[in-house]
């Protein structure tokens, strides 16, 4: 009881800062939260797929660029409300999430990687075959572009709202289910859950949180959606900032954003000598130091905090 009490201190807490923080901030630093807003809910959906239900996935930046392309076309071509997009980046998204997982059922571990990972490379290549409407290599402007304390206050808000939709699906019947899955299949299987359906269904919402993700990211660029925004470097930020947070916990994927979103901002000023990529260099310093650090990443280190303080 006292766990639950200070775990829900904690968030009204956090939340407050949320709400505050643009009012003591520049219009820098402003989208630059903007942007962990952002990373928020990209990591909190891949935690959902890898993390809950044990499928790795190191492709969900093309997740984020269908979410994207789909904001910034639907706003040029038809002047659609930005939050409407972001809602249709969403469904858009949760298809494609359960094409790919139909395939995936059948492979695990490094396998299902390395198809995650070509999905990350081939769907960036898309803009470039279809480029009289997704733009080529030029990419597309959508019709609005929007205010660092817009893109605030609404990632925020969709970030909010997704993470009490993921605490609510996660803590009953179908968050069970997929623990039983990524600790054994066999034993799920014998306990009477469909792995097809359960699997499947992760790969989607995972997948839509991705799709919802990369809206705010084409929104934090101008509302310019472009193939080399969403190259294999951001699938690969999303997994550390996963692994950061804590696999298998919702607990932590703030601190996993804030630390793949601000980190290379802060990397960039530390000066490295000897090195031409010092930004580069810093930033993998600190996720191996972190990694070893923090193990089980920063939900390990609240819960062995909380369990500290139980009587």
């Amino acid at each position: 009881m006292r766990v639950h009490a200070f775990r829900l201190g904690t968030i009204a807490v956090v939340a407050a800062v949320i709400a505050l923080l643009p009012f003591g901030l520049s219009n820098y630093h402003v989208g630059l939260f903007a942007q962990v807003a952002v990373f928020f809910i990209a990591v909190l959906g891949l935690n959902i797929l890898t993390g809950y239900s044990g499928q790795i996935s190191i492709g969900h930046g093309a997740f984020m660029a269908i979410g994207g392309y789909t904001t910034a076309v639907m706003s040029r071509d038809h002047d659609t409300n930005l939050v409407l997009t972001m809602l249709m980046a969403f469904v858009v998204c949760f298809a494609f999430g359960l094409v790919v997982g139909l395939p995936a059922l059948r492979l695990s571990g490094v396998y299902l990687a390395l198809v995650t990972f070509a999905l990350a490379v081939s769907v960036p290549q898309i803009p470039l075959k279809f480029s009289k409407f997704l733009g080529g290599s030029n990419g597309v402007q959508s019709a609005r572009t929007v205010s660092n304390l817009w893109l605030y206050g609404v990632g925020w808000t969709a970030a909010a709202i997704l993470f009490v939709l993921a605490w609510l699906l996660l803590r009953g019947r179908l968050g069970r289910a997929l623990r039983s899955i990524r600790d054994s299949e066999v034993a799920a299987v014998s306990s009477g859950v469909e792995l097809p359906v359960y699997k499947t269904f992760a790969f989607g919402i995972s997948a839509a949180y991705a799709g919802v993700a990369g809206s705010l990211f084409v929104l934090a660029t101008n509302g310019f959606a472009q193939p080399n925004e969403f190259g294999i470097l951001l699938s690969l930020e999303l997994l550390i900032g996963a692994a950061v947070a804590g696999l298998g916990s919702l607990w932590g994927v703030l601190a996993g954003a804030a630390f793949v979103a601000l980190l290379p901002t802060i990397s960039k000023d530390v000066p490295v000598v000897g090195s031409q990529h010092g930004q580069d260099v810093v930033f993998g310093l600190l996720v191996i130091l972190v990694m070893l650090l923090l193990p089980t990443g920063f939900a390990g280190l609240l819960g062995r905090a909380l369990r500290g303080r139980s009587p």
